[in-house]
């Protein structure tokens, strides 16, 4: 048995868990507490996926871009502690009441996760919960500036540049490392961007910055996009653009996961 997971090798056929490197998921369970709320959430079946492949039950799940709670609610579901952070105080808020504590703690507090006197108040945590490291990381960020989620100058959506969001994505980067337990895994899941007439391998660059920081990568997934609030009802529009012009339309995300 692998010894990240509670995962029952006697029985492997069994097993709900996705091995290939292609996830084809044509809609979002809503189920739950989930809900479709917010821009930037992304499938519960991702994170579902990841902390039941990489963590055992009562680990410590981290999410440095804790948005509307997506894997907070599925940390609690599988039994597994968590702790989020996120730059914009009133999603920490609203996360607050919606997640339980009773028997798995979810911690979720407001600040930047480039900070790091962020994660100073994340090692109190720890500290208080009686844990010494975080056993998975999975990180959401913003596509760089394709949707703006605030108006705050640190919100990594808001960068001015390419460079700027990777700086930043970096420093989000450098702080998860340094609380996540030798020898367990990090996922980032991120999308490409399209302007000023070429495609920017924003997921690539994003590996990189991982790679850089001395992750081992460990797999490439590539996910399908569905249902993606831009292209929704627009499909034949979007096609139109596409033959009267040289690119192809986006359709799926990246899953990158890592080994520190």
């Amino acid at each position: 048995m692998p010894n990240f997971n509670d995962l029952n090798l006697d029985n492997w056929k069994e097993s709900e868990i996705w091995t290939d490197s292609l996830w084809i998921i044509n809609e979002r369970d809503k189920t739950g507490k989930h809900s479709n709320f917010y821009h930037g959430n992304f499938v519960p079946q991702i994170p579902r996926q990841l902390i039941s492949r990489y963590t055992k039950k009562n680990e410590v799940v981290f999410d440095p871009f804790v948005g509307s709670g997506t894997t907070a609610y599925e940390s609690e579901t599988l039994g597994r502690h968590f702790i989020g952070v996120d730059i914009q105080k009133n999603l920490v808020e609203q996360l607050k009441l919606k997640v339980d504590n009773a028997k798995y703690f979810s911690e979720i507090i407001s600040g930047d996760s480039a900070k790091n006197s962020t994660f100073d108040e994340i090692n109190n945590i720890l500290k208080k919960q009686r844990k010494e490291k975080v056993n998975l990381a999975i990180l959401h960020p913003p596509y760089a500036d394709i949707v703006k989620f605030s108006n705050l100058k640190n919100d990594l959506s808001n960068a001015k540049s390419l460079k700027e969001f990777l700086n930043g994505f970096a420093l989000v980067l450098k702080n998860t490392i340094s609380i996540l337990e030798n020898g367990r895994y990090l996922a980032i899941v991120i999308g490409d961007k399209y302007t000023a007439g070429q495609w920017i391998p924003l997921g690539f660059y994003c590996m990189n910055e991982a790679q850089k920081l001395g992750l081992t990568l460990k797999s490439v997934i590539i996910k399908n996009m569905e249902g993606n609030r831009a292209k929704q009802n627009k499909e034949g529009i979007w096609r139109y653009r596409a033959l009267s012009s040289d690119y192809y339309i986006f359709k799926h995300e990246y899953i990158l996961i890592f080994k520190k």
